[in-house]
């Protein structure tokens, strides 16, 4: 497998004082490898803009070196029992599941292993028996993908094999058999000693794991079962429960609340009709966990002070980069200004593989000195909820406990482009940049603090800032910052397409993260029909829009358009001297014509207000930029047919971005942008420039409010 020479990762992207972090490093040098601690200013390489800005932080980790080794990676999911399974002694017994194949590859696909006893998917699409590494038996026909079949395998007492395939068709009913013997000596291992079962998998370094889905396998021995496994049961766990037998144990989160062979379309919510979802679907790619072993640990020193930290680690000229973020003490704030740090959007992105990555792009990163991977050229790292599986079905598990190059300083997202093409981590470093440089003191507070702790992470501040692109959320996550706001909290929305789509955490594994991309929305891939609800809880999937709760109930403006990555001015519109404090310093009613980050402040995708979605507060337009040019998109869910969208008017007037401001009964205050390029303009000209005014005007007035 082609690895990086070194890379890492560590256990959690965020910590407070006296917690620990654990890094996990796979290097190829003959050498040890340095780990040393920096506080990361900026992650942007673009040499037109502030470059990377980063200070030495060993007074927090003393600068150490740590022995080399190779830690390998292996995708593809599956589930195994821990104990073994045994046939009583000279038993008739009988290997029973139903399959429905996702794709045929040019490798055999294993779908149900026991021992060295495997049932197979070959290259040709034929299901065929496999003794430890020989084919035994193999149908004639080949199975057809996305069709369920039934897979019976009966071995007689002396080891006659007679294996039969039934499709699951009731108009177009086949079935085929075909029999042939098993070596008494491998015969005696599952009569004597047992041997662990595996689904999805094969026993081996090569796993030659399945893609598509399985459902009720199970043994049986004289006509009784001695192992069954009810995929119905227990589908928010990683583990599923044995009717029969040992349980099995998920390995590398496979999906769950998928349809199965019952599935008829009378329900589309798998608590309802559990038999109806009672298949698991595995794929040969996926990864959630390398569960590599951890090489070095830290635990953050009560005089840290919060920020964004980078482990660096090197060996003989290569190095990676291992960003993670320093919070404060629960309930102790060092300032009244935090910044809510997207963590989990970065994780859901966390190697996005980009279709029109080209190599082209090496020649920008080599210019730059930018980092030097791309996901896309490292696809058995795992890849994003952006992109899909094998089989063509779309990600829906993201998890930080794996090396994800582009949350990395220096990470070009977009290496075609003629700005510095940076999105997430990278584009939110002008925010962090811009507060170092204007010498305002800021807490961080990641998705992870504000999911786990509610309203307690944030309440103890006058002012809570957003990155360029604060997208993904929680249930709690979403309460937790309307209390703060109907509690008279500020709230300084610096991005666009915020607070857009619905994420469940694992209750089991909080690291893991689900996404089901249900029926509407700009959206990488859609999910099946009948398999919009979350399997880790049950929760309907897709937009906070369509779960009752639009972005515009929040922060007054929600997604409207998306564009290519290019930027625009915007247009103050507000002349009313109540607002005069947002614009003071500034002599041109023309904003943000400039930036790295299209070139604009208005840019990629915008935000706009919508009376009909919001909570009917007094929201005040400061400025506006609209799509002059044709070079936006409505998103799906504005638009009703070729002529007409929800607003109800012409389409050139809901492709724009709102800057906006109000205020809550409750004496809440909002400010907020609409664009995700707003953050990009803030470094330009050496940070001398009129969104750099504007916005140090607004924070300024909500820390004196």
């Amino acid at each position: 497998m082609n690895y990086v020479f070194i890379a890492g990762y560590s256990d959690k992207l965020s910590a407070r004082p006296g917690e620990t972090l654990r890094f996990h490093v796979s290097s190829k040098a003959n050498t040890d490898f340095s780990a040393r601690l920096h506080r990361s200013i900026c992650a942007d390489p673009n040499p037109e803009g502030p470059g990377i800005i980063e200070e030495d932080a060993s007074r927090y980790f003393p600068a150490a070196d740590f022995p080399s080794r190779v830690q390998h990676i292996h995708p593809g999911s599956y589930a195994e029992t821990e104990t073994a399974v045994k046939a009583a002694a000279s038993a008739e017994t009988e290997i029973n599941f139903w399959f429905m194949p996702g794709l045929i590859t040019p490798r055999n696909q294993v779908m149900f292993s026991w021992g060295e006893l495997s049932v197979l998917l070959n290259q040709n699409g034929q299901v065929s028996v496999q003794i430890a590494d020989q084919l035994v038996l193999t149908m004639a026909a080949p199975v057809r993908i996305r069709r369920w079949y039934g897979c019976h395998l009966h071995i007689s007492a002396d080891g006659g094999l007679r294996l039969d395939v039934t499709s699951n068709a009731d108009h177009n009913a086949r079935s085929e058999s075909v029999s042939g013997q098993m070596d008494k000596r491998h015969l005696s291992t599952l009569y004597e000693q047992g041997a662990p079962v595996r689904i999805a998998a094969y026993f081996g370094d090569d796993r030659q794991c399945f893609n598509g889905k399985i459902e009720a396998p199970q043994i049986l021995g004289n006509g009784k079962a001695i192992a069954g496994w009810d995929f119905a049961g227990n589908i928010p766990s990683l583990t599923v429960r044995a009717s029969t037998g040992p349980d099995l144990i998920l390995k590398n989160a496979p999906t769950r609340g998928v349809t199965g062979r019952k599935w008829d379309a009378t329900e589309f919510c798998w608590k309802h009709k559990p038999d109806h979802y009672a298949a698991i679907h595995f794929h040969d790619d996926d990864i959630y966990d390398f569960g590599w072993e951890s090489d070095f640990e830290f635990t953050i020193p009560n005089d840290m002070p919060s920020g964004v930290y980078v482990m660096r680690i090197e060996a003989e000229g290569h190095y990676d980069a291992m960003p993670f973020f320093v919070c404060p003490p629960l309930n102790k704030p060092k300032s009244d200004l935090c910044l809510l740090v997207s963590t989990f959007t970065y994780t859901i992105y966390g190697n996005h593989a980009r279709p029109d990555f080209a190599p082209s792009w090496i020649d920008r990163i080599r210019a730059w000195n930018a980092y030097p991977h791309n996901p896309a050229e490292y696809p058995q790292y795992g890849l994003s909820t952006y992109n899909t599986h094998p089989d063509g079905s779309g990600i829906c598990h993201a998890s930080n406990k794996r090396v994800l190059f582009n949350l990395r300083p220096g990470y070009l997202t977009f290496g075609q482009s003629g700005c510095s093409g940076l999105r997430h981590f990278q584009a939110d470093s002008h925010l962090v940049a811009w507060l170092h440089h204007q010498g305002i003191d800021v807490d961080i507070i990641t998705d992870d603090q504000l999911d786990r702790d509610g309203l307690a992470s944030i309440s103890s501040y006058k002012t809570v800032l957003t990155g360029s692109h604060p997208e993904y959320h929680t249930a709690n996550m979403l309460d937790a910052l309307k209390q703060y706001r109907d509690t008279g909290g500020g709230i300084i929305y610096l991005g666009g397409n915020g607070f857009y789509w619905r994420i469940v955490r694992h209750g089991e594994d909080p690291s893991l993260i689900e996404i089901r991309r249900s029926e509407d929305g700009l959206r990488a891939w859609a999910a099946e029909p009948g398999e919009y609800y979350n399997a880790f809880d049950g929760s309907y999937g897709g937009l906070w829009r369509r779960n009752g709760k639009p972005p515009q109930q929040l922060v007054g403006i929600g997604f409207t358009a998306q564009g290519n990555f290019v930027g625009m001015p915007y247009k103050r519109i507000c002349f009313d001297p109540r607002f005069d404090w947002v614009f003071e310093g500034i002599d041109t009613d023309t904003l943000g014509d400039f930036g790295f980050s299209g070139h604009g402040a208005a840019g990629f995708e915008l935000d706009r207000c919508d009376s009909k979605l919001d909570e009917g507060e007094d929201i005040t337009i400061l400025a506006q930029s609209f799509d002059r040019d044709n070079q936006f998109i409505l998103v799906p869910e504005e638009i009703l047919t070729h002529l007409t969208n929800l607003s109800g008017g012409p389409e050139d007037l809901v492709k724009r971005a709102d800057m906006v401001y109000f205020e809550t009964a409750s004496g809440g205050r909002v400010f907020a942008v609409g664009s995700i390029t707003f953050c990009g303009s803030l470094p330009w000209n050496n940070f001398d420039n009129n969104i750099s005014t504007l916005l140090a005007n607004v924070i300024r007035k909500f820390r004196s409010a």
